[in-house]
């Protein structure tokens, strides 16, 4: 499952667009935001309409690349952002690293192969 990590200029992303952004179900994102407390996204309106900026976004990718990636529980997950979140921020971002490394490597022997 590739990560959607495109920069845009957008200011806020509705649960629909992060969800979309790491292939989960807005309930997910729902959950997480129960169980991690740095995760709480600005509401606007009396429906409570949740406004995820970037700075949640890197919180949400951090959480997936524990949660989905490397299959950490919620509570260990949440341990170790509480207790190394450097740490694993720089984790995170070597992970992601390599995983855009492993793709492009993929597509090269796909052409590779059409070659020979």
């Amino acid at each position: 499952m590739a990560l959607n990590t495109n920069k845009s200029v957008k200011l806020y992303y509705s649960i629909k667009e992060v969800a979309q952004m790491f292939g989960i179900n807005e309930s997910t994102l729902r959950y997480w935001e129960t169980e991690f407390p740095n995760l709480r996204p600005k509401t606007v309106g009396s429906n409570k309409v949740r406004q995820y900026t970037d700075a949640n976004v890197e919180d949400i990718r951090i959480i997936y690349n524990l949660v989905k990636v490397r299959g950490f529980k919620l509570s260990a997950a949440r341990k170790m952002l509480s207790s190394n979140r450097k740490g694993v921020e720089t984790s995170s971002e070597i992970l992601d690293t390599l995983l855009s490394v492993r793709d492009e490597l993929q597509e090269l022997r796909k052409q590779l192969d059409v070659i020979v």
